[in-house]
């Protein structure tokens, strides 16, 4: 490789193995993926990312992209080729009058949560702030906001692209208008993001937010009555099923200790919203309620913790149809066997401004689902790995019984490259754009596309 070329080509630094900075580029948050690409480009601009974009194709080099790192399928980084390590590229500025804000694809959502409250503005982002802008939004965007405010991708207004042969292009309502569309759910397969303009709407400073946990013994008598008032919350409202193996601290008697437990973790726009939350904490007797007002910000990173970089992670996951009796049943019981001690899976609501976007409107899928399963397998011990996975696919075969047939992409692992289509509101659309945009199907370190 004429790693000198390249130099001469980038502004921002060119890393062979054994570099200082090397390691840090390749670094990703989930410890089972451990690659080496044959060199790193910790890229300043976007005419960065279309020089080393142009140069790899002419060196039929295998191209990968990082931003924030944190994918379950550690498709960040690919061994041999080139990464194209954006991080650096974290820039953001706020528009407040316009309610727009204009991010780099390298920012984290702790960054722009950052940024925009100091205006008293936020947008969809996910559930944990270490999560970079860019694989979230591409792939559609869930969050605390979503039911709200709708996903990120209906909040994206113009996104600034590299294609795969090198070249600049901005994709809006007004411009590349099917591309645009792409990009908003499939966009990791069409072009590399360099920048998003989001659309910002007034939230917080203080929100209404926190955690009612409840011991597994009546799961399924709790997840019915959750089920029941999350039929008719209103928008403000979302409210998670998730499940975790109890710490040994208080306030969790020791019987407790290391076996699952039901934690309702509740987000409402209005701080003052104790009288629309308050049924959820009357489901039985919690062993922890601790829902009151907090920042927008610290209501955003109240799930980082239990995400620490540098586990083992696997993830499985289902749109749901309907939250049935049976498929509350099967969820219980696959979490009363739950393997790893970093594990944890929840039943995610959907509806509301989600809902109401025509689903033909971006590739993002799933809007007419029910709620999103997701199985997120944690653990420490490489030994343990079979063990671990072999449980998530028997807990993620079980619920599909209960699912639409769709997926998140977000939430594929890396083995299921059959499910990507489902992904998807188009599938023979995105197809279509793949052929357009990537015929050669150079931007493969994804859940890959292949051209039509």
């Amino acid at each position: 490789m004429a790693r000198h070329e390249l130099e001469e080509l980038v502004d921002g630094e060119v890393l062979a193995p054994g570099a200082t900075g090397y390691d840090a580029a390749r670094k990703v948050w989930n410890a089972r993926f451990d690659r080496r690409p044959d060199v790193a480009v910790r890229c300043t601009s976007a005419a960065d990312v279309a020089a080393t974009v142009r140069w790899a194709r002419a060196n039929d080099e295998q191209l990968s992209v990082k931003g924030g790192g944190q994918s379950y399928a550690g498709h960040t980084v690919a061994d041999g080729g080139v990464l194209l390590d954006l991080s650096g590229m974290s820039g953001i500025k706020v528009h407040a009058e316009d309610r727009l804000a204009r991010v780099e694809a390298g920012a984290t959502w702790a960054q722009i949560d950052s940024a925009t409250q100091h205006h008293g503005l936020a947008t969809t982002g996910p559930t944990a702030s270490s999560v970079g802008v860019a694989g979230s939004v591409l792939g559609g965007g869930t969050g605390w906001l979503s039911r709200r405010f709708g996903n990120a991708v209906d909040n994206l207004v113009a996104v600034d692209v590299v294609t795969a042969d090198g070249e600049q292009v901005r994709a809006s309502a007004d411009e590349e208008r099917e591309l645009f569309w792409g990009m908003r759910g499939a966009g990791a397969n069409l072009g590399i993001a360099t920048s998003f303009e989001l659309r910002l709407h007034e939230v917080g400073p203080q929100v209404l937010a926190g955690q009612i946990v409840y011991p597994f013994d009546d799961a399924e008598g709790v997840l019915r009555a959750y089920r029941s008032f999350m039929a008719d919350a209103p928008d403000d409202l979302q409210c998670l099923a998730f499940t975790f193996r109890a710490p040994p601290i208080e306030p969790f008697p020791e019987r407790f200790h290391g076996q699952p437990v039901l934690d309702l973790i509740v987000f409402h726009l209005d701080p003052g919203a104790d009288d629309v939350v308050a049924p959820l904490q009357e489901l039985g007797e919690p062993l922890l309620d601790a829902v009151g007002p907090m920042t927008y910000v610290d209501a955003q990173q109240a799930f980082d913790p239990n995400l620490p970089a540098g586990q083992r992670y696997y993830s499985q996951a289902h749109d749901v149809a309907e939250l049935s009796g049976a498929a509350i049943d099967d969820f219980a019981a696959h979490v009363r066997t739950m393997r790893g001690a970093l594990t944890a899976a929840y039943l995610e609501p959907k509806g509301g401004a989600v809902a109401r976007v025509p689903g033909a409107s971006t590739a993002l899928g799933g809007r007419g689902a029910a709620a999103s399963f997701h199985i997120i397998a944690g653990w420490t011990d490489q030994a343990e790995d079979d063990d671990v996975m072999a449980w998530a696919h028997g807990f993620n075969d079980a619920m599909a019984v209960h699912g639409t047939g769709g997926v998140y992409v977000n939430l594929i692992a890396e083995d299921e490259d059959d499910r990507v289509l489902s992904a998807f509101s188009d599938s023979t659309r995105v197809q279509a754009l793949k052929a357009r945009w990537d015929p050669q199907n150079h931007l493969r370190a994804n859940h890959n596309v292949l051209p039509a």
